[in-house]
């Protein structure tokens, strides 16, 4: 198995969520709000994290972030997951694990994962992390994000290597899922979803995410590579649900 990707200059995970938490507190009582300062030219396609402001509150960053979410909002235990479409480690995790966290704990209502983009950027296999989750956020807005999410992972050995950004690629493989071409195509092609990525790497770092993939059942991290092994993190979920 390939080894888990990581960011340079990376930091240990943290073991608690407890800032993601106080900020979903302040969510549920009221709304917050946000300004983004968009780097990327009209009619260019965002490739790379761009500049935001206004985000130093918890509550804003997470709300900004905008996870995307499987299962049911009230299901006891909540599982997030920040993820890498160039990453091979996170390409296991969608390809081995999540489909039986799904069938044992997300199908029956006891769990909820939340994907948050963390793309790694910065050498040759991941200079298309950026605009590969913009894709996704593409689709997500025509309702098939999970589809579009699996078929990125599914094909990653097709258009991960490509020298320049494989905007063909993702436009196809839109129109495979049978999403509207000329939307999808429209908001690849341009900085849409930049701002919603670019939080979303933002609040990885804010808890101090290192690498790719970083699964939290409730608030704490899976140590180590324990997340690859799906009787782990039965158990972390197991445990979880005996304590709610």
């Amino acid at each position: 198995m390939a080894q888990r990707q990581r960011r340079s200059a990376s930091k240990a995970p943290s073991s608690s969520l407890k800032p993601f938490y106080i900020a979903l507190a302040v969510i549920a009582l009221g709304g917050v709000g946000w300004i983004f300062y968009s780097l990327a030219s009209a009619g260019e396609p965002a490739v790379a994290p761009i500049e935001l402001a206004g985000l130093d509150d918890p509550a804003a960053l997470l709300a900004a972030a905008k996870g995307s979410e499987l299962g049911q909002p009230d299901a006891p235990v909540q599982i997030l997951i920040f993820s890498d479409y160039t990453c091979p480690s996170c390409q296991y995790w969608v390809q081995t694990v999540e489909p039986l966290v799904k069938q044992e704990f997300i199908d029956a209502g006891k769990a909820r994962l939340v994907h948050y983009d963390f793309p790694l950027g910065g050498t040759a296999q991941h200079r298309h992390s950026f605009i590969a989750a913009r894709a996704a956020r593409c689709a997500e807005a025509q309702g098939r994000f999970w589809d579009y999410h699996d078929i990125l992972f599914g094909r990653q050995g097709e258009w991960s290597p490509a020298p320049e950004p494989p905007i063909d690629e993702f436009v196809g493989y839109a129109n495979q899922l049978g999403l509207d071409r000329r939307a999808f195509s429209d908001c690849l092609r341009s900085d849409q979803f930049a701002d919603v990525v670019s939080a979303s790497r933002q609040l990885g770092e804010s808890l101090n995410v290192g690498a790719t993939p970083t699964v939290y059942i409730g608030p704490r991290t899976l140590p180590g590579n324990e997340w690859s092994q799906y009787p782990a993190v039965k158990a972390a979920i197991e445990a979880e649900l005996g304590g709610s």
